[in-house]
């Protein structure tokens, strides 16, 4: 295969902008979906781990649409078809007024969808946790909110570390989806810088990098969190 390989294109000022522009883009759209994940996920995995069956029953119902709806059938609701299911008025804000409209339905898509992951590894972190540990801080004294906020969250966030670790990597990587909807993160001036030099190699190529270097950057980080905080006798060690 001829190629004419030209890296130098990638520092040229408009598509080393272009390529920076993008990379931010993806940074903002991924940390601020991941802080919607963590907390709605969280309260969510909390609803299904409680006695009341209508509030578990909320936690299922969300966790099921959410997560067995495709991510990128999700993305077109929230961007072109929400707008039109509300009043009018807020709907052509959204649709207008509202500053990046394609990076708020992004946000949301990723944000909601991730968050309904992120439960079931919240739900399954604390049901791990010993049923002993829920009766003593009942026999203490303590309230549900107060079990929960002092005794079983803080065990089962170190527990669920690892995988919530996946779902974090995931944000990253789902980020490129925002593209179908006109938001211009990494995948998407990537693709432009090809279509405008022919020189997709280096534009893609790029772009792998970056995208490998954010996740090995967010796995070590994660990593350095999960060995300061783990807890003895409830994660094996390694060999």
């Amino acid at each position: 295969m001829k190629y004419n390989w030209n890296w130098s294109v990638l520092f040229e000022p408009q598509y080393f902008d272009w390529i920076i522009s993008g990379t931010l883009w993806t940074i903002y759209l991924s940390l601020g979906a991941s802080i919607i994940a963590f907390f709605l996920g969280s309260l969510i995995g909390i609803l299904r781990t409680l006695d009341n069956k209508i509030l578990k029953s909320i936690g299922t119902i969300y966790v099921e649409i959410f997560r067995n709806i495709p991510l990128l059938v999700q993305m077109f609701i929230w961007y072109f078809v929400f707008p039109e299911l509300v009043p009018e008025n807020f709907g052509n804000w959204l649709k207008q007024d509202l500053p990046s409209p394609e990076f708020t339905s992004a946000l949301l898509c990723l944000g909601t969808y991730t968050a309904s992951r992120v439960a079931e590894q919240v739900r399954s972190g604390i049901n791990s946790v010993s049923n002993g540990v829920g009766s003593a801080g009942y026999a203490t004294g303590l309230t549900t909110y107060q079990l929960y906020v002092y005794i079983l969250l803080p065990i089962a966030y170190r527990i669920i570390i690892p995988p919530l670790t996946s779902e974090f990597l995931t944000i990253f990587k789902n980020s490129s989806l925002a593209l179908t909807i006109g938001l211009l993160e990494l995948t998407a001036r990537s693709n432009m810088i090809m279509d405008y030099t022919f020189q997709g190699f280096e534009a893609f190529t790029a772009a792998t990098l970056i995208y490998i270097s954010i996740t090995m950057m967010v796995t070590l980080i994660m990593q350095r969190i999960e060995s300061k905080s783990k807890i003895p006798g409830f994660i094996r060690e390694k060999a």
